[in-house]
C-alpha cells in the first residue's frame, strides 16, 4: 500500500493545468507530503508529494492527505476535490519499511489502518486522477474516490500477496463489489498488475487518452462544482447507499432524498430557471 509523488515529472504533470488559474485554499496551509492548489473556481487539487518514495504511503503522508482533504471538504468555496500524484506514480503502495516489523498485537490493538477510510467520509465529490503506479494502498486510496480517471500509463494492482499479507485498506471488498468475485480473486491472489485499458474494460476507471488526466479531472470537477451543492451531495449519498442496501431499501432511500430536495431553494430556482429558459443561480440552500 502506498501514496504520494511529485518529482520533476510531477511538476510537469501539474503545470499542464496551467491554463486553469490557480489560487490558494483560504489561508493556504502547507503540508510536508502533499501540495494543495486551486486549478479552477470551486475545485481543490491535492497532489501527493513524496517523489523519492514514488508516493508510498506512510503515517505522516497519510495524515497530510487526510487533513488536506478534510480542510477542503469543510471549505464552503469548494464544490469538488481532485486527488492525484505524479506522472510516474499516483501512489506505489504503502511504505513497507514502516510496516515490516509490526506484530499482530501491535496492529490489532492500535487498529492499524483504521483511518484509511477518510475519503469515504467526505461530503463533497472526490475525483482520483491516476497516472503511473497505483498499487496496493495506492489503488485502495483511488478506489475510495467517487470518480476514477486514469492516464494510459496507469498500472493498477493489489500485490500484497507477494509480501505475505492481503490488502488491508479495502481492496478485497471494493474490488469484489466493483468487478465481481472472479476478477477480484485473480488480482488479490496472484498480485497481477493490470494496465489502464484492461482496468477500463473491467469498469474500474475511465481512461483519458487525449490530453492530461489532471486537466480532464479539473473539467469534470469544475462541472460538478457549478451545480447546486445540496443536490450534488444528495446524489453522492444515494449512489453510495446502493453498495450498502438492498434494491428495495435503496429505492426507498433515493425517493426520500428526492422528496427532501423539494424543501430547498435550489430546487425552486433550478426548476424555475428551466421553465424560464435561463441559467440557474444556485445559493446552495
Amino acid at each position: 500500500m502506498s501514496f504520494v509523488a511529485l518529482s520533476r515529472s510531477a511538476f510537469h504533470h501539474v503545470s499542464s493545468s496551467a491554463r486553469f488559474f490557480s489560487t490558494s485554499l483560504r489561508a493556504q496551509r502547507e503540508y510536508a507530503n502533499v501540495l494543495v492548489s486551486r486549478p479552477s473556481p470551486g475545485v481543490a487539487l491535492i497532489t501527493l508529494n513524496r517523489p523519492k518514495a514514488l508516493n508510498a504511503l506512510n503515517a505522516a503522508h497519510f495524515q497530510d492527505i487526510s487533513e488536506a482533504m478534510k480542510e477542503a471538504d469543510e471549505d464552503v468555496s469548494v464544490g469538488a476535490m481532485i486527488l492525484t500524484g505524479s506522472e510516474r506514480a499516483f501512489a506505489a503502495g504503502a511504505d513497507i519499511k514502516e510496516m515490516k516489523d509490526k506484530s499482530f498485537a501491535e496492529a490489532y490493538t492500535t487498529n492499524f489502518l483504521a483511518d484509511w477510510e477518510v475519503i469515504t467520509k467526505l461530503k463533497k465529490p472526490v475525483i482520483a486522477a491516476v497516472s503511473g503506479y497505483a498499487l496496493g494502498g495506492g489503488l485502495e486510496l483511488a478506489l475510495q474516490a467517487d470518480i476514477l480517471l486514469a492516464a494510459p500509463s496507469a498500472q493498477l494492482g493489489q500485490p500484497e500477496v507477494n509480501l505475505g499479507v492481503i490488502p488491508g485498506g479495502g481492496g478485497t471488498q471494493r474490488l469484489a463489489r466493483l468487478i465481481g468475485k472472479s476478477r477480484a480473486m485473480e488480482l488479490v491472489l496472484t498480485g497481477r498488475i493490470i494496465g489502464a485499458d484492461e482496468a477500463e474494460r473491467w469498469g474500474i476507471v475511465r481512461v483519458v487518452r487525449e490530453g492530461s488526466v489532471v486537466d480532464e479531472a479539473v473539467k469534470v470537477a469544475s462541472d460538478i462544482a457549478s451545480k447546486g451543492r445540496i443536490a450534488v451531495g444528495a446524489g453522492k449519498e444515494a449512489v453510495n447507499a446502493a453498495f450498502e442496501m438492498s434494491l428495495a431499501e435503496g429505492l426507498r432511500f433515493e425517493k426520500r432524498l428526492f422528496h427532501a430536495l423539494f424543501s430547498t431553494k435550489d430546487q425552486k430556482e433550478g426548476m424555475t430557471a428551466f421553465a424560464e429558459k435561463r441559467r440557474a443561480e444556485w445559493t446552495h440552500s
